[in-house]
């Protein structure tokens, strides 16, 4: 199969095994993408954004066919006329992603008798392990790989019955919608008095066992909702959930995105919504001047990786802490090297990264 295609499916390995019998010789890694006709593996190490999912909840309020008869019938005051809908935020989750950095691209060029090792890659090119059997397509809660931003909608499924199956044929004859009301008024008194007789023990035909008389509760339960819903009116319910990515960097207040009841998540320079404030801390000291564009360019040993540092994140409305979480961060850390004499003919060195951050899970030598 053809390099190309590999990385199309996103099962990026770079097979580079021994080309001779020399266990000393190493292999040559630089910074930057391969050159020329070089053959070997290209492979890129994370930068953590903050992926921020919201679940937000669309109501839409229908009033009843016989609203205006609600308080006159049911003694229900300020049972709304019109329609109307409105927003509101659920949940809020917060979570460390990697995504390709491209200011760190390394290439593992094969030389004339060397070993170099199995990587196996994410399909952004971000490498996962090294001589690790292959781990398959992994799931995103596990390895932080996340569709691109985007609004995610599912309609939450309630059943909800007609009110006019229940309807007498009294009732559908009626004359007029204010008579229709006072029988429907009527049927609703009669079904909470069977629903008391059940509960005191007193209805003629009382249930046999729990489950029975739990059953029959039930259904009144849900022919009163369904009749009074045609004074008081419904409420219905869509289920958005809403991901943002982020990139980290130090803030005292970044606009992360603004929420309106009306229209719901808006752009953060939609000022017809409130903004939601993330506030970002680097908790890691600098230990190191960073190095300069010649610096990196130059030839380097050994398989890069990353000791990410910290950070602390906060999510804030009008002042308000709503989320608040520290977790590893690629870009406040520091780059290392794995040595190349762990990748010689004598030895066999498992490594495991965390895509998120580029920093090393766990290192096995065999």
């Amino acid at each position: 199969m053809k390099r190309n295609q590999w990385i199309a499916k996103g099962l990026i390995f770079g097979t580079l095994l021994s080309m001779g019998e020399s266990a000393l010789a190493q292999t040559e890694v630089t910074v930057g993408v391969m050159r020329g006709k070089d053959y070997g593996v290209t492979y890129m190490l994370p930068r953590t954004e903050v992926e921020l999912t919201l679940q937000v909840t669309h109501h839409t309020f229908t009033p009843g066919e016989y609203a205006k008869y609600a308080e006159r019938y049911l003694y229900l005051k300020n049972v709304a006329l019109k329609e109307s809908d409105w927003y509101t935020i659920d949940q809020v989750k917060m979570r460390p992603i990697g995504t390709p950095n491209k200011e760190q691209t390394y290439f593992v060029k094969l030389r004339d008798k060397s070993v170099a090792p199995l990587m196996e890659l994410t399909e952004e090119g971000i490498v996962r392990s090294i001589n690790m059997p292959f781990s398959g397509t992994p799931k995103a809660s596990d390895n932080g790989e996340s569709a691109a931003s985007g609004r995610l909608a599912s309609q939450q499924t309630t059943e909800r019955l007609d009110p006019r199956s229940f309807l007498t044929e009294e009732i559908l004859v009626a004359s007029s919608s204010a008579k229709r009301a006072e029988l429907i008024a009527k049927e609703i008194y009669n079904i909470r008095e069977s629903r008391n007789a059940l509960l005191r023990g007193e209805a003629d035909n009382m249930p046999q066992d729990g489950e029975q008389l739990k059953l029959m509760l039930d259904n009144l339960n849900r022919q009163e909702k369904a009749m009074t819903e045609m004074f008081a009116g419904h409420i219905e319910e869509e289920i958005k959930v809403i991901t943002l990515h982020i990139p980290v960097r130090e803030s005292k207040g970044e606009i992360a995105f603004r929420f309106s009841r009306h229209m719901g998540v808006v752009e953060a320079d939609n000022l017809a919504g409130e903004p939601y404030l993330l506030v970002m801390e680097n908790l890691t000291p600098n230990l190191s001047a960073p190095l300069t564009p010649d610096e990196q360019k130059k030839q380097v040993e050994g398989v890069a990786y990353n000791v990410p540092g910290r950070a602390h994140v906060q999510l804030l409305l009008k002042g308000e802490v709503l989320y608040d979480q520290e977790f590893p961060v690629a870009q406040f850390g520091t780059t290392e090297y794995l040595a190349p004499v762990l990748f010689n003919k004598t030895t066999v060195t498992k490594v495991l990264f965390d895509v998120n951050t580029g920093g090393l899970l766990k290192v096995m030598r065999e």
